[in-house]
Parts: structure tokens; sequence; C-alpha cells
């Protein structure tokens, strides 16, 4: 079975799930090199100042960009369980609806990035010595947004088909030159964040010229034909109503994860070059575990297409299989080895390392809970259900992160970059939990409601 065109609807799935998120995984890490590319060319050439400058705009641009992104999610949910249920006609129109798409989301988050970053960065607290540079990094960044939001969009339609490879392919060839203008904006141009964000950008416009290629060149339904591009009325708000909640969520979770910015900012540039770090390493493992909630999606939204439910179930167990013993094992190994890989990004400061060390012994070491929680995530999602799903996780992560930083952090034992971390594993268990029960709960909805006309139909 081919990598780049796989039979979703037919079992056995313990090898079928490997081979298909095999290359969403090491897409998912090539592109984390961009920002970890960043992280580490200006920790090299231009210190902790500026690699807290760029790790500082990391919550804010998820908070602006999620509720887009979202959509995409919405999209690929369309497609698979059109293809599932064999319907190309609501094939074509989706795809044909969600570039267009793409692209004016593009450019609404173009105007509001280099027209409003620096004010929100001052309302997250961001300190005085990085914040012209976190703002001037953002400015540059958000003009990459349309060729950013395209290829999203093109790439959860491709992966939506079964096609994995093509985009790990496209962005293999990005983040090698990515890597290249970081390198030569920063090292002999001494463009410090400009530099690399202006790399970024670069490679954005690469890969999403890729994905609009290969869309173009598919001979089955999901060939994109840019002439017939419009706004299909019913598509477009089926596209909303899956995607517009997956974007909510998203963006309740940079708020919350702004709100830990913040308190994450008060304690200073030090502590906030290590978490920064320390986030860049632990977006790696996360990277690898998400990477099999988007297989959920997709296995789930085919077989949910085709009226597979028996499927729908062995697909998304084997995904949380994968998910929860690699979150366990690559977890421990990065806490084990987190100091030596701290002072890849950061080589003048012994106490920003200790500081991102606390972050990694907490965190990463409880990453398979997270994998458990994003995997059910990605399942309800491909099943249609986007509502229920966005409900639990905006009180279960963002209530409980939000009420700790209000509560138990302000206390003097949790008033430490540690107490903070500590709010991230229990709210992954708790909405991880309550997302499982849901599952449970929708596939018996859909047995009663299917069976009888199967049972009638044989």
């Amino acid at each position: 079975m081919s990598r780049s065109k796989m039979n979703m609807c037919e079992g056995p799935y313990l090898k079928k799930v490997i081979l298909y998120t095999l290359p969403i995984i090491l897409t998912g890490l090539l592109q984390l090199t961009f920002n970890a590319a960043d992280l580490v060319i200006v920790g090299q050439y231009s210190g902790s100042t500026s690699v807290g400058a760029v790790s500082a705009t990391g919550s804010l641009t998820n908070l602006i960009i999620n509720l887009f992104v979202g959509l995409s999610v919405g999209a690929g949910v369309m497609v698979a369980q059109s293809i599932g249920a064999g319907h190309d006609l609501e094939v074509h129109r989706t795809i044909h609806t969600a570039i267009p798409l793409a692209l004016i989301s593009g450019v609404i988050l173009t105007i509001f990035g280099v027209f409003f970053s620096e004010y929100f960065l001052t309302l997250m607290g961001t300190p005085d010595d990085v914040l012209p540079l976190s703002a001037l990094y953002m400015r540059i960044y958000f003009c990459g947004m349309p060729f950013s939001m395209l290829y999203n969009y093109g790439a959860s339609i491709l992966r939506a088909a079964g096609n994995t490879t093509q985009p790990l392919i496209f962005l293999s060839i990005a983040g090698v030159i990515n890597v290249f203008f970081n390198w030569i904006f920063v090292r002999f141009f001494h463009m410090d964040v400009a530099g690399v964000a202006l790399a970024t950008v670069i490679s954005q416009a690469i890969s999403a010229t890729c994905v609009f290629i290969a869309l173009c060149k598919r001979t089955d339904a999901c060939r994109l034909e840019p002439k017939k591009m419009r706004f299909y009325r019913g598509n477009f708000l089926k596209m909303l109503r899956i995607g517009l909640p997956s974007g909510l969520q998203g963006a309740m979770f940079s708020i919350s994860n702004i709100i830990i910015q913040s308190s994450v900012n008060s304690f200073g540039s030090i502590v906030l070059s290590g978490n920064g770090a320390a986030s860049s390493i632990e977006g790696f493992l996360y990277t690898t575990l998400n990477s099999f909630s988007q297989s959920a999606v997709n296995f789930a939204g085919q077989n949910m297409g085709a009226h597979k439910l028996g499927n729908v179930k062995k697909s998304v167990y084997t995904c949380l299989g994968y998910a929860m013993i690699l979150g366990l094992v690559l977890g421990t190994a990065l806490a084990i080895f987190s100091e030596p890989l701290l002072s890849i990004y950061i080589t003048d400061s012994p106490e920003a390392i200790q500081h991102g060390m606390m972050r990694m012994y907490i965190n990463a070491t409880t990453y398979f809970l997270l994998g458990f929680m994003d995997v059910m995530t990605g399942a309800l999602r491909g099943m249609g259900a986007s509502i229920g799903p966005m409900f639990i996780s905006i009180l279960g992560v963002c209530g409980i992160r939000i009420g700790w930083v209000f509560t138990l952090f302000r206390t003097p034992q949790f008033h430490s970059l540690g107490g903070l971390c500590l709010s991230f594993p229990i709210s992954w268990f708790i909405t991880g939990l309550a997302e499982f029960i849901f599952f449970l709960i929708l596939i018996r909805r859909y047995q009663k409601k299917w069976e009888p006309k199967e049972a009638s139909l044989a």
C-alpha cells in the first residue's frame, strides 16, 4: 500500500497507522526546525536576549492564527468524509472553497499582525529589553501568513486524501532553505531577529507554492482548478460548523497560554529565555504525538463517511496506543538529556538553562497525557463532532490553567516556573478523560442510528 494514497477504510491498522503517521511526524518535525533554527542561530550569534524576543511571540502568534487554522481542520474532515462516502462533487466543492478561504485568511492575518503586534505584546507584559525585537520579528513573520495558510489548508486536503508523503517532501525543501537563509541573514548580514523572520517567510512561500502545484496536478476528485475557485455556500457553512469550534478551541488554548506566558514574563528575561528554549524542545515531542491526532482525524473521518464504526474504534485506539507509548518513552528521554539539549539554545546563561530543566522535568515526563488528550480530540473532530470537544477542552484545559494562575500560583509554595508548569499535566489528564467518555457516548449513539438501517438493507 502506497503511503501517498492509502485506503483508510480497511484494516489491519497497526501497520497502516504508522505508515500514514510517520510522514506527518517528519513533516511536523521539519516545520519545527523553522522556529528551532530561529532560536538556535540567534542564540549562537546574538545572545539570550534575542532568544527571549523570538520565544515571547509564540503564544500571541498562536492566538492570532489558530482561529483560521481551525477552518483547515473543517476542510480536511469534510474531504475525508466525502471520500469515504464516495461523494466526488462534495470533495470538489470543498477544495475549491477552502483554497480561496486560505488566501483571504492569510491577508487578514497579515494586516492584523503588522499593525497590532506591538500593542498586544505590551499588554502581555513582555519585558522592555526584548519588546522592540519581538515586535519586529512578528511584523515580518506575519507578512508570510498568506503562504502559511495556503500550505496548511492544502496539506490538510492532501492528508485527508491519504497523501502524507508530498507535504513531507515540500517541507523538507522549505526547511533546508529556511535554515540556510537564517544563517546567511544573521551570521553575515547581522539582521538578528529580522533575518530569521524573513527566512521563515521565504520558506513558507516555497512550501505553499509546492502544495498549490501538487493539488493542481492531481487527477482525482481532489484536483484543484484555479479558475473554478469560489465560495460554495453549503460547503463553506459546513466548514465553519466543523472548523470554527476547532479554531475557537485553539484560540482559547492560546489565551490560557498567553496568561501563563505573562506569568513567565513576570520573572524576567532569564526565566523567559529558559522557558522559551524548553518549550521549543518540547515542541518536537508535541509534534510527534499530535501527528497521531491528525491521523485519528482522517482515519475516523473516512470511516465515518463509509459508516464503518468498528474501524473508527480500531483506528482511533491504535493511534491512542502509539501516542501514549511514544509520549512516555520520548518524554522521559528528553527530561534525562534536558541540560545538553538546552545548551544548544542558550550559551551565555547557566541560570536560564536551570529554569528550562525545571520545566522539562515536569512537562516532558507527563507528555503521554497530552497524547491521550490530543488523539481523543482528533477522533471526535473526524467524527464530525466539534461543539462538544470545544466546550470540554475550554473547561478542562483553559479553565484549569487560568484558575491555577489566579489561585495556587499566587501562593508562595507554587509561585515559580515549576509551580506554574504543574497546571499542564493536570489539565491534559482531566480533559482527555472527559473526551474519551464523550467518544464512547458518540459511538453508541451512531450505533443506534445506523444499525437498524443497515439491518433493513441486508
